[in-house]
């Protein structure tokens, strides 16, 4: 009885120590240097507009309105852009059921926009690995340009600065592609008179 007390206390010391260690002092310590180095980015990312905070730059929103752009479909379910639900949808190229989803997507831009007989960005049609995909191509953004800027009666030049100047570059030149995050775009968007 004796030797087991011997073996079960320092277990059990340093089962507490390593969880004290694990647990709370080393993701405190990385949560507080998060928030000293990146505080944006440890806070969410979040946009906040006359005090409300209306989205995240990290997951995408779901816009139907014709005067606002459109991101990347959501691959979740039963709510779009769910992060709780996050995932892609696991259609490969070669499943019915995303050649027909596609489809849809396509007639539906086409519907939205009659007069634009451009082909269609890939993106605009097709979900992200994760579903919450919060950015569109450049391409996907020209292609809704003239939709927006006839629905809200703006100039197209207007909206195609405001896509040139919320249109980010790969990092450091080289790692990614350029891309427009759709809330920034829609927000700037809004704010034009």
């Amino acid at each position: 009885m004796n030797n087991n007390g011997n073996i079960v206390r320092p277990v059990l010391v340093v089962f507490a120590l390593l969880s004290a260690l694990t647990g709370l002092i080393y993701p405190m310590a990385v949560t507080g240097a998060a928030k000293a180095v990146f505080p944006s980015q440890a806070a969410g990312s979040l946009i906040v507009l006359d005090g409300t905070t209306v989205g995240s730059r990290l997951i995408g929103q779901n816009f139907s309105d014709p005067k606002h752009f459109w991101g990347r479909p959501s691959a979740t379910a039963p709510q779009p852009y769910n992060a709780t639900a996050s995932g892609g949808s696991n259609q490969g190229p070669l499943n019915p059921a995303l050649t027909d989803a596609v489809k849809a997507r396509v007639e539906a831009l086409r519907a939205a926009d009659p007069g634009n007989t451009a082909p269609v960005p890939v993106d605009l049609v097709t979900a992200s690995a994760s579903g919450l995909d919060p950015d569109i191509s450049p391409a996907a953004a020209q292609y809704q340009a003239a939709r927006v800027a006839r629905v809200r009666g703006v100039p197209i030049e207007q909206v195609n600065a405001l896509i040139a100047s919320n249109t980010q570059a790969p990092l450091f030149g080289l790692l990614g592609e350029s891309r427009v995050n759709v809330l920034s775009l829609n927000i700037a968007l809004d704010k034009v008179k």
